[in-house]
């Protein structure tokens, strides 16, 4: 009964944790569900959008949901996803089909705001839970990162190699474990699991932010669909790069930590 009773006080502490490492994204994901409501804006949605993620961004770094480290990761995943999103939009793989000022190349500029949620979890996560590394390889893990990040281009022009990436990066964080905490207890699991049920979520979230009109895929102009499974795999690669840019960033305490302060990252192992 005991046991019982303190694992079910874990999960409880885990799921509170991960409520707050979500904020940022929920909050993002629902003013974009309550601006699909406004039967007419002062301004178009996009530029709505835009205003709101910036003033999210700012609200989040002033009550201490982010640091001004973290801001500055947040921004760099905002300009890495807008150049994503300014090729694959290009490329029809979907689309934004309101009209907005701010929008270039077909894509608004609020656009990289939902990649900017993605590195304001992790982020958080690398606080809320006392984030630590060990076997963890920084150079061969970048690297097949920015090939992952590539690949998702050049796979309209050349072949598409990402499953062969997904098996180097599995190799690569073979015998690389995440530590995290919740309450007094240590837990760990290998860092490729933390991204495959990452990018399950992220699939969960591509569902909800679809659904309210985000963006759209193809399939979905006539009428929301589910996004296809396969996306699942395709963020699970993805988040190597948030996690790269957050790991490549030093991570520290923040006002946020709840523990006074995170564990800077050191990694156990060159790469």
């Amino acid at each position: 009964m005991k046991t019982l009773v303190h694992g079910t006080r874990q999960l409880l502490r885990f799921a509170v944790l991960e409520v707050r490492c979500c904020a940022f994204a929920v909050a993002l994901v629902g003013g974009i569900a309550a601006s699909a409501l406004l039967s007419d804006p002062p301004i178009a949605r996009y530029d709505l959008l835009l205003l709101y993620g910036i003033g999210l961004t700012l609200l989040a770094w002033r009550i201490g949901w982010d640091t001004g480290r973290d801001v500055a990761v947040i921004a760099a995943c905002h300009a890495t996803g807008l150049l994503f999103e300014l090729v694959k939009v290009r490329m029809g793989s979907w689309s934004y089909p309101e009209e907005a000022l701010t929008k270039f190349g077909g894509v608004p500029l609020y656009g990289g705001f939902l990649y900017a949620a993605v590195g304001s979890y992790v982020c958080r996560a690398w606080r809320l839970f006392d984030l630590r590394l060990t076997g963890y390889r920084p150079r061969a893990t970048a690297v097949l990162a920015g090939a992952v990040y590539v690949n998702f281009f050049s796979h309209h022009w050349l072949p598409d190699v990402r499953w062969a990436l997904a098996a180097l990066l599995l190799l690569a964080t073979a015998g690389t474990w995440v530590r995290f905490r919740v309450g007094a207890l240590d837990h760990r699991m290998p860092l490729a699991l933390s991204f495959a049920l990452i990018g399950f979520f992220l699939w969960v979230a591509e569902n909800a932010a679809t659904y309210v009109g985000a963006w759209s895929y193809p399939h979905q102009l006539g009428g929301w669909q589910p996004v296809p499974l396969a996306k699942f795999g395709a963020w699970a690669l993805l988040i190597s790069v948030t996690f790269v840019l957050v790991a490549g960033s030093g991570r520290g305490g923040g006002p946020d930590s709840g523990r006074g302060g995170g564990r800077k990252f050191v990694p156990d192992a060159p790469g």
